[in-house]
């Protein structure tokens, strides 16, 4: 990776260089996650644009962290990640664990992007505890100055879950009213569903069941669950 040395005898020092310019971690990630096209990768990291994406893919590429791979028949290309990268999944997850123990709630909820949000929402999902059917969730995001202040998750039998960001055309069977800040602290495991709807900043209208198991298959985070999590305060600003 391009950057200065430190010039320090270290090994962490060395690992910084590697992985300190912006967005490096962010894209390990997401193909942690299971993104490997280009668009997906994009989509799951937010505020990137596609030139510097693709330096850094080409950086990571170079330094041994991705493998960009291109089928030629289709002329699709896949980043996947290497030994090299998969090797650090525990550094990354103890990185993860000491955020969700240390960080304060506000700060680790901030202000997300709703689309990389929504994106990574989809695949959170417990599909498990969802009826055996298709199921049909509405998001709206109060606060959002945007045109795309609602989304829609589609579940079906023996599918991936889809994410629309325009109305699909399909009975609608739960309406969920939040904020982007709300819906961030709960699949960060930094409040609870209970909490938000107690305190007006989540309103669910629609199918009994799916409101009755909500705490079962609404997405969290693979570490939302961890002990020690610092939540939010008793007092809070309820912005979108």
């Amino acid at each position: 990776m391009p950057g200065k040395p430190y010039g320090i005898i270290c090994p962490i020092s060395k690992a910084c260089e590697h992985l300190e310019p912006r967005w490096t971690m962010q894209i390990l990630c997401e193909m942690w996650a299971g993104s490997s096209r280009f668009n997906d990768i994009r989509r799951g990291v937010g505020h990137i644009s596609p030139s510097l994406l693709s330096r850094r893919l080409k950086e990571m590429e170079d330094a041994g962290p991705v493998e960009r791979v291109e089928d030629h028949a289709s002329g699709s290309v896949d980043y996947f990640r290497t030994a090299k990268a998969i090797e650090l999944e525990p550094a990354l997850s103890a990185l993860a664990q000491w955020a969700q123990r240390n960080i304060e709630a506000e700060i680790a909820v901030g202000e997300p992007n709703l689309s990389a949000m929504m994106w990574g929402a989809r695949r959170y999902v417990n599909v498990a505890e969802l009826p055996p059917r298709r199921v049909v969730i509405r998001f709206h995001f109060a606060g959002v100055v945007s045109d795309y202040d609602c989304y829609w998750l589609v579940a079906q039998p023996g599918a991936e879950i889809e994410l629309c960001a325009s109305d699909p055309g399909a009975d609608v069977d739960l309406y969920v009213e939040t904020t982007t800040v709300s819906m961030a602290a709960i699949m960060l495991g930094r409040t609870s569903i209970a909490r938000e709807i107690e305190e007006g900043r989540l309103f669910l209208s629609g199918d009994p069941r799916l409101i009755r198991t909500m705490d079962h298959w609404f997405p969290k985070e693979d570490n939302a669950d961890i002990d020690g999590i610092l939540p939010f305060k008793a007092a809070r600003h309820g912005a979108g």
